[in-house]
């Protein structure tokens, strides 16, 4: 590969390009001298820009100003939804001693349900179907003693793009009493989210929509009570003490209401790409297994697809070294390969699950990104599938 070799970014789902309004809207309020909880002229106007930030960001998610809660991302705002709603309803109601998650959700709501554990909480997991959704039967089972005080499921997956029918989700844990939170980071500009009043909290983030790294928001009726993440100054209804970030907030302002602005359009140009991508791999290699259906409910973003006998870590690299900026759909922790937690719950077979990449999509993404993705894909499967037959003929390690 030479210097002048196109590169395609086909890794949005993990971070996206920063809007030129995001850029222009973060400069402006950080030109702006004040603490926002200051009382003179200039903690005013930095409590303005504040002020204007927040209202567009509730008016372009349909809730009143009060249900929002800023923080640096989406993983703080999960902790604060399902730690803080789980402990405040069992101080509510000692009987109120589990959580529950869904198997195929983001480690930030997973392990923050799990770290409960030590706190004395039970930590449900939901199972999913081969499409990623939600069980009924299991559900209901896992619900039906009263015990689950907070409930959470993605809105859309992060690496599969299954979307989750929320709306039965919350209506099957509401009934027993539950509180319902959904995870929409993924989900911001390429599903529906829900509407006002259908879960009690929902978490977005600013980075995957075209805002900076560290801003994001919990949106949290105000009849929910949450035990609080920090405490200190009593900032955003005591749940998040601190200095409020006018800058970050403004960022997130102007990439969220570009992104609900175009979500349509924008939701169809990367559909329609997703589906020339789908095409030409099932082209380049008729084995290779989508995970999802093209019937199954899904962002329109993400293309996950498992390559038989292929090496996934391999095979990231290699296209990495031809153009392609990709993730696998594997997971290496300490230089131990393992299959995701989400393709093993689905009930992937672990060699296909060992092969899979997940291609994503985002606003700047172009015709040509594809066929660069398209054009590294043949070779670097071949050498793909070489590294695989070595390692499962037991001479990798």
């Amino acid at each position: 590969m030479t210097a002048s070799t196109p590169r395609a970014y086909l890794d949005h789902a993990a971070t996206t390009a920063l809007r030129p309004e995001a850029r222009e809207a973060y400069l402006e309020a950080a030109s702006v001298l004040g603490n926002p909880t200051s009382v003179h002229a200039a903690g005013r106007r930095a409590r303005a820009v504040l002020d204007d930030a927040i209202e567009s960001i509730a008016s372009d998610l349909g809730v009143p100003r009060s249900w929002l809660i800023l923080t640096s991302g989406g993983t703080e705002a999960d902790n604060l939804a399902v730690r803080g709603a789980a402990l405040a309803a069992r101080t509510a109601d000692p009987s109120r001693r589990a959580v529950l998650a869904c198997a195929t959700d983001h480690p930030a709501t997973l392990a923050t349900a799990r770290a409960l554990q030590a706190d004395g909480f039970e930590a449900r997991i939901a199972p999913v179907d081969r499409a990623g959704r939600l069980l009924p039967d299991a559900l209901a089972e896992l619900l039906a003693d009263g015990a689950v005080g907070l409930a959470t499921a993605a809105l859309l997956n992060n690496e599969t793009g299954a979307v989750q029918d929320v709306s039965a989700f919350s209506a099957r844990a509401r009934a027993h009493g539950t509180l319902v939170h959904t995870d929409a980071v993924q989900a911001v500009g390429h599903t529906p989210l829900p509407a006002r009043g259908e879960v009690d909290l929902m978490t977005i983030t600013g980075h995957k929509i075209g805002a900076p790294v560290g801003v994001g928001a919990l949106v949290a009726d105000p009849d929910v009570s949450l035990a609080p993440g920090t405490t200190g100054g009593g900032q955003q209804r005591g749940v998040r003490s601190g200095t409020l970030d006018a800058p970050h907030a403004a960022a997130l302002a102007a990439a969220l209401h570009r992104t609900l602005a175009e979500a349509e359009t924008e939701s169809a140009r990367l559909r329609s790409l997703a589906a020339r991508l789908r095409a030409g791999i099932a082209a380049i290699d008729p084995s290779a297994r989508f995970t999802l259906a093209d019937d199954a409910p899904q962002g329109g973003h993400i293309v996950h697809v498992a390559f038989p006998g292929a090496d996934g870590q391999s095979l990231l690299f290699l296209l990495d070294e031809r153009g392609a900026e990709v993730s696998a759909g594997s997971a290496c922790s300490a230089g131990v390969t393992s299959i995701s937690h989400v393709l093993e719950a689905m009930g992937m077979p672990e060699d296909e699950a060992r092969g899979s990449v997940r291609f994503s999509l985002g606003w700047t993404s172009t015709e040509q990104d594809i066929d660069v993705a398209l054009a590294a894909l043949p070779e670097a499967l071949e050498r793909a599938r070489a590294v695989g037959a070595l390692a499962s003929g037991g001479r990798l390690r």
